[in-house]
């Protein structure tokens, strides 16, 4: 719940239990004494009361929830309704307990499934512009064979997935970010037992060996104004070149996929994370 939000929902609850307050005290002896003296059909007020204040209570929840129910002036109006349509139901009247039926399906209806409904899909449109607001580094690959994305992260500096095989036993990292450098170049000195080159269309290679055999492969693109990095310990280099071709704008379907599976989240990261093959 946004700040505004709670701030109307404090001022909405300040000012009905400021109403009721005052008014209990005197309902509660008006009740008491109209029952002493006229019998059991004096408490109809009290169930009207009673209804009503769960229909109050009802209304507050589903606001809670994100349902819209109107202006502040609107929603104080309306604090008043469910005790109308609950006195109705006491009318000795067809038409007006039908009319007292329809608002409450009308009400149920509302509060139970469409409002709920045009909530979640509000909360899911701002999601996907949050998302969005970092279009120009929103760029994925190809799914690899035999793996699916496992972890996604999206922030103002870097955009990040990791694919992990369906057997847990291979991953491959992409990387696209704001560039660190005017173009990529190998670090100065060159690290120990690790092979770094960047060839004429200014791609980056370096290949860490790993202990007991293997290697990490790193490849880093230029693209555009970003800048792409593909890291495995799984693949060989010409199976991660062909992936970083395939480097594209992410589709409203693949960020719907991510959304869906709650794969991604936003993050405020400004490099490349490491990441270790997943546990067998």
């Amino acid at each position: 719940m946004t700040s505004d939000r709670g701030a109307l929902t404090a001022l909405h609850l300040l000012l009905v239990w400021a109403l009721m307050t005052a008014a209990m005290p005197v309902l509660g002896i008006a009740l008491l004494a109209t029952a002493w003296s006229a019998g059991n059909g004096a408490l109809v007020p009290a169930l009207v009361f009673l209804l009503g204040t769960l229909g109050v209570l009802a209304g507050l929840a589903v606001y809670d929830d994100g349902v819209q129910l109107g202006s502040a002036s609107t929603r104080v109006a309306l604090t008043g309704a469910p005790y109308a349509v609950a006195a109705a139901f006491f009318v000795p009247n067809r038409w007006v307990r039908l009319g007292a039926t329809a608002a409450l399906a009308a009400a149920v209806a509302y509060g139970g499934f469409v409002g709920p409904g045009q909530a979640r899909q509000r909360r899911h449109t701002a999601e996907v512009a949050r998302y969005r607001e970092y279009r120009e580094l929103l760029y994925t690959i190809d799914t690899p064979p035999g793996m699916s994305a496992a972890r996604a992260q999206a922030g103002p500096a870097v955009f990040t997935v990791e694919y992990h095989s369906d057997r847990r036993d291979g991953y491959v990292a992409l990387g696209v970010r704001k560039p660190l450098a005017p173009r990529p170049s190998c670090p100065t000195p060159p690290e120990k037992d690790v092979t770094c080159t960047v060839n004429e269309r200014g791609e980056m290679r370096v290949v860490e060996p790993l202990p007991g055999g293997g290697h990490h492969v790193t490849l880093t693109r230029r693209h555009g104004t970003a800048e792409a990095e593909i890291t495995s310990q799984t693949l060989h280099e010409p199976a991660l070149r062909h992936l970083l071709d395939t480097l594209h704008p992410l589709s409203d379907a693949e960020l719907e996929r991510l959304m869906e599976e709650k794969v991604i989240v936003r993050g405020i990261g400004r490099s490349v994370p490491a990441v270790s093959p997943p546990m067998t």
